[in-house]
């Protein structure tokens, strides 16, 4: 009997030696896998929505400024247009107060060329800017989300829209279509 209790215990021993064997070699093996995924996958930290449309936008509106920290809320952000007839309406959050931004636009807009045409400032500030026939519309609001009430933060909500005359040449594009000849399902 002392003898099967002895072999037991070692083969006990020896089970548990090689649990423990393994459950470290899966630990090593899921922290390597870990490290591996977030350091060789640069989608996990780099915004590529972000990325383009900032180089889409600096390209299309390349006269209009942006504030360096602004996020594009992608969106209700629409550009429309070709050439140089281009209007916009781009929506972006930003992490400097509503103060520091209407700051930023006064100084920015008049270096691009853009003249201020009406402004309202209040606790939602208004900015009307004219140039070669276009106009934007830059308006500003405290950030009003979940989160930045929760952290306290100060940011702004922007919504700068961009109109040019130009941009929708043909006024009525269903002036020809005659209703009663539509299909009836389409």
């Amino acid at each position: 009997m002392r003898y099967f209790l002895n072999i037991y215990s070692i083969n006990q021993s020896i089970f548990l030696h090689y649990m423990f064997f393994c459950y470290d070699l899966i630990m090593k093996n899921l922290i390597l896998l870990i490290l591996l995924v977030t350091t060789t996958s640069c989608a996990i930290f780099v915004d590529e929505y972000q990325v383009n449309q900032k180089k889409v936008l600096s390209y299309l509106l390349s006269d209009l400024p942006i504030p360096d920290d602004a996020g594009i809320i992608r969106e209700p952000t629409v550009v429309l247009g070709t050439g140089k007839a281009i209007s916009a309406r781009v929506v972006l959050e930003s992490n400097f107060t509503p103060a520091e931004n209407l700051i930023f636009y006064g100084n920015q807009t008049l270096t691009t060329g853009w003249a201020l045409a009406s402004s309202k400032v209040g606790r939602e500030i208004s900015l009307i800017y004219t140039k070669a026939g276009r106009y934007a519309n830059i308006y500003i609001t405290p950030k009003s989300s979940i989160g930045s009430f929760i952290t306290g933060s100060s940011g702004s909500d922007i919504v700068i829209s961009v109109v040019h005359p130009n941009s929708i040449d043909l006024q009525n594009p269903y002036e020809d279509l005659e209703y009663d000849k539509l299909p009836d399902i389409p």
